[in-house]
C-alpha cells in the first residue's frame, strides 16, 4: 500500500478554464487506402488520429482519445474532458469546423429542454436538446488553396457574441477566436514521437504499441517537460522551469520520468 503521504490535495481537477479540441492525423503499418474494409485484420491498421483537448493558458494535454476519426471518439473526448475539470463550463470552447464537433459538445453541455404548455393540437414534441446557460462555442474555418491557408473566417455557435468578446478580453493568451495553440503542440507531439512524424519509416506497425505510446508522449509532457513560454521567476530573481502540470496545479516541480512512471495511480487515504 502506498504511503499516505503521497496523496496531495493539489492534485486535482486542473485550473483548466479555456479549451482547444483538435484531431492530429496519423496511421498504423500502411495508409487507409491500402486498406481492406472487408478485412478483419486491417480493423486497426490504416488512418488514426489523436482527438485532443487542449488548455491553452497552462499547455496542458486535460484528455487524448487515439482511434479513427468518428463522431463516438469524439464524444469520448468531449465526455472526458467534461469527467476531468469535473462538469464545470469553460470561458471559451474552440475548434476546427469538423462537423460533429456542434452535435457532440450540445449533447455533452446540453440540457433537455420541453415545449410545454404545447398550446396546439395534437401531441406536444420531444424534449430537445438546448445549451446550457452560459456555454460559449466557436470555431474556427480555413479555407486553403495550394496548400496555403489563404482565408480564416471565425463563427460563434454556441453562446452570445458579447460574451465570447468578454471571455477573450478577460483571457490570459488569446486576442481571438484560434485554435493555435492546439496546433502547436501538435508539432511538438510529432517532434517528440517519431511515430508521428508525417513522412517516416518509424510508423507504428502494431495498434496496441502505437496507442501506448500516444498516451505516454501526450501525458509525460505534462509533468516532465517544462515549456519556455511557462517560466517564471522566483524569489531570488532567477527563471524556474514551469511543466503545464505546474502551471495547472497538478504538480509543484518538473517530474522526472522516473517518478511519474512509478507514481501510484490509485491513492489510499
Amino acid at each position: 500500500m502506498p504511503d499516505n503521504s503521497t496523496t496531495n490535495s493539489w492534485l486535482f481537477p486542473p485550473q483548466t478554464r479555456e479549451v482547444q479540441f483538435d484531431e492530429k492525423w496519423s496511421f498504423v503499418e500502411k495508409k487507409e487506402h491500402h486498406c481492406d474494409p472487408q478485412d478483419p485484420e486491417d480493423a486497426r491498421k490504416g488512418d488514426h488520429w489523436d482527438h485532443v483537448a487542449f488548455d491553452p493558458v497552462h499547455r496542458l494535454v486535460v484528455s487524448v482519445v487515439p482511434g479513427k476519426r468518428t463522431a463516438k471518439n469524439l464524444e469520448k473526448l468531449v465526455r472526458d474532458f467534461k469527467r476531468r475539470t469535473r462538469g464545470r463550463l469553460m470561458d471559451l470552447i474552440t475548434s476546427d469546423e469538423y462537423r460533429p464537433y456542434k452535435g457532440v459538445i450540445l449533447k455533452v453541455y446540453g440540457r433537455k429542454k420541453r415545449l410545454w404548455p404545447w398550446g396546439k393540437r395534437g401531441r406536444p414534441p420531444r424534449p430537445r436538446k438546448v445549451p446550457l446557460k452560459g456555454l460559449k462555442y466557436a470555431v474556427v474555418h480555413k479555407t486553403r488553396k495550394m496548400g496555403r491557408v489563404v482565408k480564416v473566417a471565425l463563427r460563434v455557435v454556441f453562446g452570445d457574441k458579447r460574451e465570447v468578446k468578454a471571455a477573450l478580453r478577460a483571457s490570459p493568451v488569446s486576442s481571438k477566436i484560434n485554435t493555435a495553440f492546439v496546433e502547436r503542440h501538435n508539432a511538438t507531439d510529432r517532434h517528440r514521437n517519431g511515430r508521428k512524424v508525417r513522412k517516416t519509416y518509424c510508423f507504428s506497425k502494431d495498434w496496441a504499441m502505437h496507442e501506448a505510446a500516444t498516451y505516454y508522449t501526450m501525458y509525460s509532457y505534462n509533468f516532465c517537460w517544462p515549456v519556455r513560454t511557462l517560466r517564471r521567476k522566483g524569489p531570488d530573481g532567477r527563471w524556474q522551469l514551469v511543466t503545464p502540470a505546474m502551471a495547472a496545479g497538478l504538480a509543484d516541480h518538473p517530474w522526472s520520468l522516473d517518478e511519474w512512471l512509478t507514481y501510484p495511480i490509485v491513492q489510499y487515504k
